[in-house]
């Protein structure tokens, strides 16, 4: 039997979704309960939260960039064996990509999960009640069942807000949260600070769990959940297939950003997974047949993976037999010769791909992609399709010559170029694969 579930998402980014989010599951497993989680949107920091507060697993769900039967599989995965799951919305409820698909809203219409809507209300009043209104009623295939206050001002506030809104509308309000300064997560360049990288964060977690405690009607919240529609829809399928039978990743706060779909997918198909950390100057598995270096945070500790001998070393030795390499935006930068960090200072990499890369001068670079790769390699054969994202500030500036892995497009398919490097069976880009590119038919809200 699958757990019912709902989403929790915000007006827009910033409104305190996330701190709600992780208060709510965090008291939900001090009352005992099994919590399942995911989170919407291409965001490799957020799951890691969730799993702190006590979730028993987070996935990732992208209505843009996944295939149906990945969503519905991933969704009824987060379901199964729990009491409730609990979803995170990304950004404002209806954004997504640029052509106006892939949002919180598209998730909850699919899975056909009931919407909690978080709004910031610092400095507001009586035009709550319109900006609530409006969320509720913008689409007639998402719930808006239940609405959160937050950054409360006061009782007096609290009271002024509720009147407003009940004046015009019959939906729930669960709670009015006070502004508290000290519920705060840091952030940097690329998102949140990582939950593996805040020692307070166990304070925090609980902390946020007296919150929602003290000014939030659980036991109404969790009345709104109900199962997913797309419950026993499909299996999971690898979003990448397998590159290898022995698969070595690298997997430390300069290599965190790996979609648990596609670990679980890569051991679903009978490969085995084996985590390694370069920072802490450990090789990839020496029978490894194939190595993964995910994104993250390498230009921060580019000196200390420079002078990472037993780790350069080993990758080196796994290259010479053959094995496969493949690295995504931090990784493919670690493959290159020189990586060169925000003071201009060059520090040498693996060498394995003769390029250069700088987080000098750094440029955001952000969006869904869809790419294909130029010829046979380690991601399947010529024009294997694949939907993913692009998100960093660093650039190219050696390498251009380089037989290129992907072309890519925007997500309104418009051209983007070449990118990435591939020789023989050592390839990488800046890209992020999600899921190979949907062949099917989209339902009518998608």
């Amino acid at each position: 039997m699958q757990a019912p579930g709902l989403i929790i998402a915000a007006t827009h980014s910033s409104a305190g979704k996330t701190l709600v989010t992780l208060g709510i599951i965090r008291s939900l497993t001090r009352r005992g309960l099994r919590v399942g989680s995911f989170k919407v949107g291409p965001d490799y920091i957020d799951p890691a939260f969730h799993l702190a507060a006590g979730a028993v697993s987070c996935a990732n769900l992208d209505s843009w960039a996944m295939r149906l039967a990945t969503v519905a599989s991933l969704a009824e995965g987060a379901a199964a064996g729990v009491d409730v799951v609990i979803g995170e919305g990304v950004m404002g409820l209806f954004d997504g990509a640029v052509d106006g698909t892939g949002s919180t809203a598209d998730v909850a219409a699919l899975l056909g999960l009931p919407v909690v809507l978080v709004l910031d209300v610092k400095g507001m009043g009586q035009s709550v009640a319109a900006m609530a209104e409006g969320f509720v009623k913008h689409r007639d295939d998402v719930d808006v069942l239940g609405l959160i206050f937050n950054r409360v001002g006061g009782e007096r506030h609290a009271q002024l807000l509720a009147a407003a809104v009940d004046d015009h509308l019959a939906t729930a309000r669960l709670g009015a949260l006070p502004l508290d300064q000290g519920l705060a997560l840091p952030s940097r360049h690329l998102g949140l600070v990582q939950a593996r990288e805040q020692a307070g964060l166990v304070a925090l977690l609980e902390r946020a769990a007296d919150w929602i405690e003290a000014h939030l009607d659980l036991d109404r919240l969790l009345l709104l959940a109900r199962p997913s529609a797309l419950a026993g829809f499909g299996r999971l399928e690898p979003p990448l297939p397998p590159l290898g039978q022995r698969i070595a990743i690298a997997d430390d706060v300069a290599f965190g950003f790996a979609y648990a779909a596609m670990r679980e997918g890569w051991r679903a198909a009978g490969a085995g997974v084996h985590p390694f950390s370069p920072l802490a100057d450990e090789p990839p598995d020496e029978a490894a047949d194939a190595v993964f270096l995910p994104g993250g945070y390498p230009e921060l500790y580019a000196g200390r993976l420079a002078g990472a001998g037993r780790f350069l070393g080993g990758l080196g030795r796994v290259a010479e037999r053959g094995a496969v390499i493949y690295g995504e935006c931090g990784g493919f930068m670690v493959l290159g010769r020189t990586l060169i960090d925000r003071d201009g200072t060059p520090h040498a990499m693996a060498g394995l791909l003769p390029i250069a890369t700088s987080f000098a001068a750094p440029r955001l670079h952000l969006g869904y992609r869809r790419f294909r790769t130029r010829r046979l390699g380690p991601l399947g054969a010529a024009g294997t399709g694949y939907r993913g994202h692009e998100f960093h500030y660093a650039r190219l500036v050696e390498g251009d010559d380089v037989p290129p892995l992907f072309d890519v497009a925007d997500a309104l398919d418009r051209p983007l170029g070449a990118a990435g490097a591939q020789l023989g069976r050592i390839c990488g880009s800046f890209m992020h694969v999600i899921d190979r590119t949907p062949t099917h038919p989209r339902p009518a809200t998608i």
